[in-house]
């Protein structure tokens, strides 16, 4: 049985693009969110192994969702996904406990090798 994952993205068409990838690699989607308050309910409610979080949501930016997973004590593994790739975003990610980073656009190989890694 493969990882579960939780996709995080307010595009239908990334969220469909991600879980396409993931599910052809062997992990299980377990649930889809398109806001913050949805990825903050799911991840508490499914505990998924990992999380794939966009950065910019329509409630919410995804560094403040990561401080709410740190707060809740969530172990799920965190990869953000973001179209912004400056240094400054990604480090606040990575320190308010993202594991790794992925700018859009990506192809779902670069997808599925850092879910690999997580």
């Amino acid at each position: 049985m493969g990882k579960k994952i939780l996709i995080v993205d307010d595009s239908l068409y990334m969220r469909t693009l991600i879980k396409k990838a993931v599910e052809e690699a062997g992990y299980e989607v377990i649930g889809q969110a398109a806001t913050g308050e949805e990825a903050i309910e799911m991840a508490t409610t499914l505990q998924p192994d990992v999380i794939t979080l966009d950065n910019v949501l329509p409630d919410m930016i995804g560094t403040d969702i990561l401080k709410v997973y740190q707060d809740r004590g969530l172990a799920a593994s965190v990869l953000m996904i973001s179209a912004v790739g400056q240094d400054a975003v990604v480090e606040e990610g990575l320190e308010n406990g993202a594991k790794a980073y992925l700018v859009k656009p990506f192809t779902p190989d670069q997808l599925v090798a850092e879910l690999n890694k997580l």
